[in-house]
């Protein structure tokens, strides 16, 4: 759910800079691109961090190398959230990072279905996570 949390108030945070002047991000594409692009960067960090085994362990067993599988998409996380923000890059990294999150929902089904922990924190039940993934599906691609 902080994934969510940050998507949310990233956004009204451009927003509300947008309303006092900022003219870069008047429009909701820019602060929404921002917003999503905060949120991959929060979400990256976990491939690293002390909720490493949390995520290896959501990798469905029948991947070879799970390690490797959440090393590579926290990269890939980053370098679309880099994308993202240039008008040069966004639209194929929006279409790359819906990919990426289509990729990774099997993970996430299984995290939700096994009643895994992220954090020592429950993972959302299977439709809350289902629903929470079309929101981020969405957001990604009206970024792009």
């Amino acid at each position: 759910m902080v994934p969510f949390y940050v998507l949310i108030a990233a956004f009204l945070l451009f927003k509300a800079i947008g309303l006092i002047g900022v003219s870069y991000f008047e429009g909701w594409h820019t602060s929404l691109q921002w917003a999503v692009a905060a949120m991959l960067l929060l979400t990256a960090s976990a491939h690293w961090g002390t909720r490493r085994p949390d995520l290896i362990r959501m990798v469905p067993p029948a991947f070879p190398r799970p390690d490797w599988i959440v090393t590579a998409t926290g990269l890939l996380e980053i370098v679309g959230a880099i994308g993202i923000l240039f008008q040069a890059t966004s639209k194929t990294a929006s279409f790359g990072l819906a990919l990426l999150l289509l990729a990774m929902f099997p993970a996430n089904l299984r995290a939700a279905r096994e009643k895994l922990t992220i954090g020592e924190r429950p993972v959302p039940k299977l439709i809350p996570r289902t629903v929470l993934q079309i929101v981020f599906l969405t957001a990604v691609l009206l970024a792009g």
